[in-house]
């Protein structure tokens, strides 16, 4: 039987705007999550942290250190929903490891600040080592006579093939976002484009560009579905 919770909370939620899509992990279900794990209990979440990361600049995590100090001057502790998805991020374990505040994660609550050092290291030894696997190939590259990059500096001509098979990349890849979106879009079927695009922006949902809904987004996706 779960002990109930006491004291304090702060949330940390995380979606990318690129690949929120494809783990299937949105906003909704993460605080679904969060209020499922702290269900009983006397306790308050005092405030909730958001990150939305466009998959460049996974390193800047504004959201997160803002939870961290909302911790520590509420002296809360940090929930998340899934440690194992960020099980793998030196940048967010080393944060947290060094912010010196208590967290729990959802899926994984026996994890411990322990834990999540060892976590830390690991993901930092890994790192290295896939970034000295990388040099060494380009190395190895550079000796076999296989010219690297672009040496001409000018962007490579598009023949009709490369374009056909772009298009049909892309025509795969919007009728997958779509098929993700189909049980969505079915209990949305109702609502007009306006009132779908505004309900899948409050759950979360990003477009498959990583922006906000419109109308047309919304009737470009059902479309798709329907033929």
């Amino acid at each position: 039987m779960m002990v109930p919770h006491r004291g304090k909370f702060i949330s940390y939620l995380r979606v990318s705007t690129k690949r929120q899509g494809e783990s299937g992990l949105g906003l909704e279900a993460q605080r679904s999550a969060v209020e499922g794990y702290l269900n009983g209990g006397n306790w308050q979440l005092v405030k909730e942290f958001v990150e939305v990361e466009s998959g460049k600049h996974d390193h800047n995590r504004p959201a997160l250190h803002k939870a961290l100090e909302a911790c520590k001057a509420y002296g809360a502790t940090l929930v998340i929903a899934k440690l194992d998805r960020l099980s793998r991020d030196a940048h967010f374990l080393l944060g947290l490891q060094k912010a010196g505040v208590k967290f729990v994660a959802a899926d994984m609550p026996e994890a411990n600040e322990m834990v999540v050092g060892i976590l830390a290291m690991v993901a930092q030894a890994e790192r290295r080592m896939i970034s000295e696997r990388t040099k060494a190939a380009l190395q190895a590259a550079k000796r076999r006579g296989v010219k690297l990059g672009n040496p001409t500096g000018k962007p490579p001509r598009a023949t009709a093939a490369s374009r056909a098979r772009g298009s049909a990349v892309n025509a795969a890849q919007a009728q997958a976002f779509a098929e993700r979106l189909r049980p969505v879009l079915g209990e949305l079927a109702e609502l007009s484009a306006n009132a779908a695009a505004a309900e899948l922006d409050r759950r979360g949902f990003a477009t498959a560009r990583g922006g906000k809904w419109t109308a047309r987004s919304v009737i470009n996706v059902r479309q798709r579905l329907e033929d």
